[in-house]
């Protein structure tokens, strides 16, 4: 089985590369299920309504979510919906799932959304407790487990990959938008990632307008953000699992 995961798509440009390329790469891969972070989406923000429906209607399997999950009013509407996670680790009571189980070829896999700690505003609970914790919960009623780890330090990422390894079938980060070489399987066969970028505008910072985002380094000033334009790019981290023994054989990046 082969399992997709996206990075982080910015805006409707995000989007609509996502749709122009990923018809082309399920068939090349043989993909046969797809996790996609969309925490992005609504200009850099959030998630609207629109770019919800947008998404499903490429057959993704799962969306993801980050520090913007509450970005746009719009994701109260749908906050339920099977297909969409946001951390697990935000405080007890939020509303919305941190984690689903999913059946694709008569296999169950369990996606969870975590968020990091180190260098991110937002008010969470420890991950790594609360990934334990649900791992204990289901971990005898599912195939496979993959962990969106949405976090800015790459040294919190890396602890957590090493503390699921053997857990989990894979770990990967979302977030920086940057896609890392350093994609492994770990010694306890948890295939990881630090990052695995991000599908919008080639020639930006990080999906965002290259003067904007100069003047604000260059005169701290808070210039408005504003999504970049032109060429876009679509990063991904394939990963081929092992139908028996459910673990990861290989892992392959996708820079296009």
């Amino acid at each position: 089985m082969k399992i997709l995961a996206i990075g982080d798509l910015i805006g409707n440009a995000g989007i609509k590369e996502l749709k122009r390329q990923l018809a082309e790469i399920k068939k090349k891969e043989e993909i046969d299920f797809v996790i996609v972070n969309g925490e992005n989406s609504a200009e850099g923000m959030g998630l609207t309504e629109a770019n919800f429906k947008d998404i499903l209607a490429m057959n993704i399997d799962v969306i993801t979510m980050g520090n913007h999950t509450w970005g746009k009013k719009d994701i109260f509407k749908f906050i339920d919906h099977p297909k969409l996670i946001r951390p697990a680790n935000y405080p007890k009571g939020v509303v919305g799932k941190g984690y689903n189980i999913y059946t694709c070829q008569n296999k169950k896999i369990a996606v969870i959304n975590l968020i990091g700690r180190v260098d991110i505003n937002v008010l969470s609970e420890n991950p790594f407790i609360v990934v334990n914790e649900i791992v204990e919960k289901i971990k005898e009623e599912v195939d496979m487990i993959f962990v969106d780890f949405h976090a800015e330090a790459t040294a919190e990422k890396i602890a957590m990959g090493y503390f699921l390894d053997g857990k989990v079938t894979a770990v990967y980060g979302t977030h920086t938008h940057v896609q890392t070489a350093d994609e492994k399987i770990l010694p306890n066969g948890t295939g990881y990632i630090t990052d695995i970028g991000m599908t919008g505008p080639k020639h930006s910072v990080i999906g965002m307008d290259i003067t904007a985002s100069l003047k604000r380094f260059e005169t701290t000033l808070p210039e408005r953000y504003r999504i970049a334009t032109g060429e876009c790019i679509l990063n991904a981290v394939m990963f081929d699992i092992d139908d028996e023994n459910h673990k990861v054989k290989s892992i392959k990046r996708i820079n296009q």
